[in-house]
C-alpha cells in the first residue's frame, strides 16, 4: 500500500490499481485508504484508492438529534445484520445520485460480511426495507461505505443506531470519508489528514 502520510496535502486520489481481496481491502483501511472504481459504468473498472483531506467524521458524542429524529427512532424497526444483501444492493442502485457501488464492490464487501468484518444497520416499516447503511469494523474504527433511504428520516435512523452501536461496543473513531452538507447538519465534522491518521493508529491498535 502507498504511504498516505506522505501524500501531498488536499490530494484525496492516492493509488490506482490492486484488487479487493480480504486482505489488500483490511491493510487498505488500517493506512486510511478505501477503494471505489474509477468508471463505475464499466463492467470491470480500476480500482482507486482514496485518502479524503479534509476527512469526514462523526464525533461519537456530537450526532444532533432533532425531535422529529427521535419520533422516527420510534417509528422504524431497526436490526443490524439481517439483510447486508438487500442493504448495499439498495445503496448500490444506479438510479441514485453519485453511483459507484458495482458487482466487483458488492462482491468484495459481502465476502467481508461473511468473514466478520463488514456490518450492516437495517432500518424497516413493517417487513419493508426502507434504509440503511453498511462498512467495515477493524477494532475501534468503523469505517462508514454508503447509507440509503426509501422513506422520511429511514438512513438518519440507521446513523443514529449505528453511533450508538459504536458507542456501546467501545469504539473511538466513526468515519464518514467526505463530509457534506447532510452530513454536516447531523454533526459531522472535517479533520485534517494528519490528525485522522492519528486516530486512526489508536482505533484500530484498540482490542
Amino acid at each position: 500500500m502507498p504511504s498516505v502520510a506522505s501524500a501531498p496535502p488536499g490530494d484525496d486520489l492516492i493509488a490506482i490499481g490492486a484488487d479487493l481481496a480480504p486482505g489488500t481491502l483490511l491493510e487498505a483501511y488500517r493506512n486510511g485508504l478505501f477503494p471505489m472504481p474509477i468508471d463505475p459504468a464499466r463492467r470491470r473498472s480500476k480500482i482507486a484508492w482514496y485518502s479524503p483531506d479534509p476527512r469526514g467524521v462523526m464525533p461519537l458524542d456530537g450526532m444532533r438529534v432533532s425531535r422529529s429524529l427521535r419520533r422516527s427512532a420510534k417509528r422504524y424497526r431497526v436490526t443490524m445484520n439481517q439483510d447486508f444483501a438487500g442493504v448495499i444492493r439498495a445503496c448500490a442502485d444506479p438510479s441514485r445520485p453519485g453511483y459507484w457501488i458495482t458487482a466487483e464492490i458488492i462482491d468484495a464487501y459481502e465476502r467481508m460480511f461473511e468473514l466478520g468484518w463488514a456490518h450492516s444497520v437495517e432500518v424497516w416499516a413493517d417487513d419493508d426495507l426502507v434504509g440503511g447503511l453498511y462498512g467495515l469494523r477493524i477494532n475501534g474504527l468503523f469505517a462508514a461505505e454508503s447509507m440509503f433511504h426509501w422513506a422520511t428520516d429511514a438512513s438518519k435512523v440507521a446513523l443514529f443506531h449505528l453511533v450508538g452501536w459504536v458507542n456501546d461496543t467501545d469504539a473511538s473513531l466513526l468515519d464518514v470519508q467526505w463530509s457534506t452538507p447532510h452530513l454536516a447538519s447531523l454533526g459531522v465534522v472535517e479533520v485534517g489528514r494528519a490528525e485522522y491518521l492519528h486516530r486512526l493508529v489508536a482505533a484500530t491498535s484498540e482490542s
